[in-house]
């Protein structure tokens, strides 16, 4: 029962002297993916940070990043996270399982802590190194930057991984 975060369904290798790049094409796991990315093909040392910050949210919220979290805003599990954040609400995105037994504070920090991961630009994204240092520690955060990419489901109200024709039900997930 020690499980161990290695990658995102994508791996890339750098050279030594190499720090960022592109690809020819984009595949990974939407969700997880940095916008920068899925949107443009272009990877850093960054990338797999926003995919930490997206799975440790997960682990807290016991709830998937893809999805629609608060139908009044439109907003994905991370824009969720953010707007209680932001009202300081963030204890509400607390597994129920897990509220009993966690200790509140620490909680809170890695929400705080992946907020900081997923920010939209990989420069406001701290490295896995610092990452680390942030979670075994107490020194102090960041706030993040509004983050400007919340997705939620499209604007009808149904999702845009499902199929709209009402005859089949198409969910892309992952393995």
């Amino acid at each position: 029962m020690n499980p161990k975060i290695s990658d995102f369904g994508l791996a890339k290798s750098f050279r030594g002297d190499q720090s960022k790049g592109n690809t020819n094409r984009v595949v990974g796991t939407y969700g997880y993916m940095a916008p920068e990315y899925a949107v443009n093909g272009h990877f850093s040392v960054k990338s797999d940070v926003f995919s930490f910050g997206i799975l440790l949210l997960e682990i807290i919220t016991g709830k998937k990043n893809r999805g629609l979290y608060s139908p009044s805003d439109n907003v994905n599990l991370f824009g969720h996270a953010w707007n209680l954040w932001e009202q300081g609400r963030a204890v509400e995105l607390i597994d129920e399982c897990l509220k009993e037994s966690c200790n509140l504070s620490e909680v809170q920090r890695c929400i705080h802590i992946s907020l900081l991961c997923a920010q939209q630009y990989p420069q406001d994204r701290p490295s896995m190194s610092l990452v680390v240092l942030m979670l075994g520690t107490e020194i102090d955060l960041l706030k993040p930057k509004f983050p400007t990419f919340f997705i939620g489901e499209a604007s009808d109200g149904i999702s845009s991984s499902c199929s709209k024709n009402e005859l089949s039900i198409t969910v892309l997930d992952a393995r």
